[in-house]
């Protein structure tokens, strides 16, 4: 099964700071409001969620989801959650640490796009 969105090391060590302090996480995929589109990463259930999001899989026990019509953008290429030095202008956790997670995409082979992990839709 092919994973629609993968994780850095890097990027699980600064998770792994932030349930520290703040529990159980999620990552929302910005659609450009604030800080472009980035990820954005909240306490789980803080990001109040509908049947316009849509959830691509798990990364490092956080649930990944982005809205239904970036999701046709996007349900091309697999991601992958970094972290990169510099303050974003967003509410994720991380910024106060000067960090800020960001995409980096790939497009899916002609072999990893038959076996394609599912995707859920949020509940209204």
């Amino acid at each position: 099964m092919t994973k629609r969105v993968l994780i850095s090391d890097n990027a699980m060590k600064i998770i792994d700071q932030l349930r520290e302090k703040h529990g159980e996480l999620m990552f929302h995929q910005s659609g450009g409001c604030c800080d472009g589109s980035s990820p954005m990463c909240f306490p789980k259930g803080e990001l109040m969620l509908n049947g316009n999001d849509v959830k691509l899989g798990t990364v490092h026990g956080c649930e990944f989801y982005m809205s239904k019509d970036q999701f046709e953008y996007w349900k091309h290429t697999q991601l992958t959650v970094d972290i990169t030095t510099g303050r974003g202008s967003s509410f994720s956790l991380e910024i106060p640490l000067g960090l800020r997670f960001v995409i980096k995409s790939r497009l899916y082979s002609e072999e990893e796009r038959e076996h394609l992990a599912p995707v859920e839709y949020a509940a209204d």
